[in-house]
């Protein structure tokens, strides 16, 4: 067809040349709030250059090439011999590249660690979500290791490095090592107690050898796991190398990298321990479960904050093409009732960016206070935000029409991305009765997690009955399995609630107050009550490119 048969108009221009960061209010409030004030502009310029790059060109080219080129499982080398290596698109290195020279794997080592890796996971995850996997892990692996000194010395200055070394060789050859996990089992799932992996101690102190399968081994290309295995004294936590000190490789069979629905640019794995694999002990044995917990948590932040990144990056999406696509006489977003639903799902994403960094600045801190809050907060957050993204993905999708359901536009990766964060360190089921199991042996969680609602009392009248029907809620906790899911939904509604009275604009926060706590709020996106000062809610969601 000759080029002259139309000409292409009333199309969103494409979204890129932005400031992730920067363009992001609730983000950059959020940094600036709870950073100390003397690394405020440290952070924020360190923030705003990974943010840049995030919104460029190059960096959205690399996402789609990792998920269009997916890696590829080479289980024997041309000879014969047993490699079980995976080989990926060069984009996927080079956002690993960036993701690792930006911090996001050393939240331990500096100042506000936490709350800077939080935030920068929040902006690059927007470019791409498959490699937060081995991200998030190798930052979660640090906290178990620190079960033994010897091994976090060995290991830790490699997982915090700011250098990525791809390739399969000696922990001691490398400038920086990433970090996977192999916990699942096919006949336990969630259920890591069920684990049939054995571990015989080997003559050597704290060495062994693993005899099992992992019926879900993520990012297999990783230097180093952590995996459980059914020791003399009971399930117990290993280190375990792909490449061993003398250069061998450790015996660790791939069997078959997974078909997901999304994530596609990551490998997740089935592998086989044959009897000869070699781990070393972390923690006592029988302690598996106690030596991951540290590790559980900071995957589970992750969960959050890589939903709360999908969630923005859809809205972001979501609201430019509305501003720039004309329908009906005007532009999208004038019309009352899309702005009704843009100014919804922007409510949904601010409350869970606002919550992903108050966990994080909560874990920066060494106070009791803290650390009790977030034994409830964390679960809470993780069952609740990470079930809004799916809805929210979809709905953000349907605003662009036909133009959204194609793959070039990038709404249907992050629709496929978006359920895995609430399987992912535990579906909905756990993080319900992980909450419960606190309510019930942990006074000093709960004490801590109504000290922080308290301190917005009075500030919304909504809020203020939303927490009393809370507290008769918690008052009667025989039968609460049944009633589980709703208490921790009304607990995570409630927490954000108190998080945005306090910390987002009145337009926001009485929003989400009408609606969330308020009941007046319908079952699907964009049935806010009109009376609300949507235009405003829906400016502040807005990308404007230079």
């Amino acid at each position: 067809m000759a080029a002259t048969t139309h000409t292409v108009i009333n199309q969103a221009p494409p979204l890129v040349g932005y400031d992730v960061f920067g363009s992001d209010p609730a983000l950059t409030e959020g940094v600036e709030r709870h950073v100390a004030p003397e690394r405020a502009g440290e952070v924020a310029r360190e923030l705003g250059e990974l943010g840049r790059a995030a919104g460029s060109a190059q960096a959205q080219r690399w996402g789609e090439e990792a998920n269009a080129n997916e890696p590829v499982l080479r289980t024997h080398d041309r000879y014969g011999n047993r490699i079980d290596e995976v080989d990926f698109h060069p984009a996927w290195h080079r956002l690993l590249g960036r993701a690792v020279s930006s911090g996001l794997t050393d939240a331990w080592s500096r100042p506000d660690g936490q709350l800077r890796r939080t935030a920068g996971f929040l902006v690059w995850t927007q470019v791409e979500a498959g490699h937060g996997c081995p991200l998030s892990m190798t930052h979660a692996a640090v906290p178990a290791l620190r079960a033994d000194p010897a091994l976090a010395a060995e290991w830790e200055p490699l997982l915090t490095s700011h250098v990525y070394e791809a390739g399969l060789r000696p922990a001691a050859a490398k400038a920086g090592a990433l970090a996977g996990m192999g916990m699942t089992e096919k006949q336990g799932g969630s259920d890591v107690r069920a684990n049939t992996t054995r571990a015989e101690p080997l003559a050597a102190d704290g060495e062994y050898v693993l005899t099992g399968h992992k019926w879900f081994c993520s990012a297999p290309m990783s230097d180093v796991f952590l995996v459980l295995a059914q020791a003399p004294g009971g399930l117990t936590c290993f280190l375990l190398p792909r490449v061993l000190p003398d250069g061998a490789r450790n015996a660790f069979a791939v069997q078959r990298l997974k078909d997901k629905l999304g994530n596609r640019s990551n490998a997740s794995s089935e592998v086989e321990f044959d009897g000869t694999t070699w781990a070393r002990r972390v923690g006592e044995e029988g302690r598996g479960v106690a030596t991951i917990i540290e590790m559980v948590a900071a995957t589970r932040l992750d969960c959050v904050t890589g939903s709360a990144a999908i969630m923005r990056q859809a809205v972001t999406q979501a609201v430019h093409h509305a501003a720039h696509r004309e329908a009906f006489g005007g532009p999208l977003i004038d019309k009352p009732l899309m702005r009704n639903v843009l100014a919804d799902l922007a409510l949904e994403s601010e409350a869970a960016t606002t919550l992903a960094l108050r966990l994080a600045a909560a874990a920066d801190s060494d106070g009791e206070q803290d650390r009790a809050f977030l034994r409830l907060a964390v679960p809470a957050a993780k069952y609740w935000v990470t079930k809004r993204c799916p809805p929210l993905a979809a709905e953000a999708l349907e605003c662009l029409g036909g133009n959204g359901y194609v793959e070039e536009s990038g709404m249907p990766r992050l629709l496929r991305e978006s359920p895995l964060n609430s399987i992912w360190e535990g579906s909905g089921n756990v993080q319900a009765l992980d909450v419960l199991r606190a309510l019930q042996r942990e006074p000093m969680a709960l004490n801590a997690f109504l000290t922080e609602l308290g301190t917005s009392r009075g500030a919304d009248h909504r809020l203020d009955g939303a927490i009393k029907g809370l507290l008769t809620e918690l008052a009667d906790l025989d039968g609460i399995e049944a009633r589980g899911r709703r208490l921790v939904e009304r607990m995570a509604l409630v927490l954000q609630g108190s998080l945005l009275v306090r910390y987002a604009p009145s337009a926001v926060s009485d929003a989400f107050c009408a609606s969330r706590l308020g009941g007046d709020w319908g079952s699907a996106f964009g049935t806010l009550p009109h009376t609300l000062d949507l235009g405003a809610i829906v400016e502040r969601a807005r990308v404007r490119v230079e």
